[in-house]
């Protein structure tokens, strides 16, 4: 059964929650949320996932926006991102790992 959280303004959310609504718009991608200053509503959030590949920086910070939704007009006051499409490394015998 989903799970439907509304939170009202100047309520906290917890680092964990960020996570589960970027990885359910975004679910192959890698995650990393910091809350910057202890207070559940600043936070740097960097993620990587194929889906950023072929968007711009915007594209893929709009899609972001998206995932958290309600979040950002309420329990998310700040917000950095560092989004990355990941990339294929090409080895010098033309290998690719």
């Amino acid at each position: 059964m989903a799970r439907l959280v509304l939170y009202a303004v100047g309520m906290p959310m917890h680092p964990d929650e960020v996570k589960r609504r970027i990885a359910a718009v975004i679910p192959s991608a890698l995650i990393e949320v910091t809350d910057l200053t202890g207070t559940q509503d600043h936070y740097q959030a960097k993620i990587v996932s194929s889906a950023f590949a072929g968007k711009s920086i915007i594209e893929q910070h709009q899609l972001v926006y998206r995932a958290l939704g309600d979040a950002m007009d309420g329990p998310i006051h700040a917000l950095a991102l560092e989004t990355v499409a990941p990339v294929t490394l090409q080895q010098p015998n033309g290998d690719s790992r």
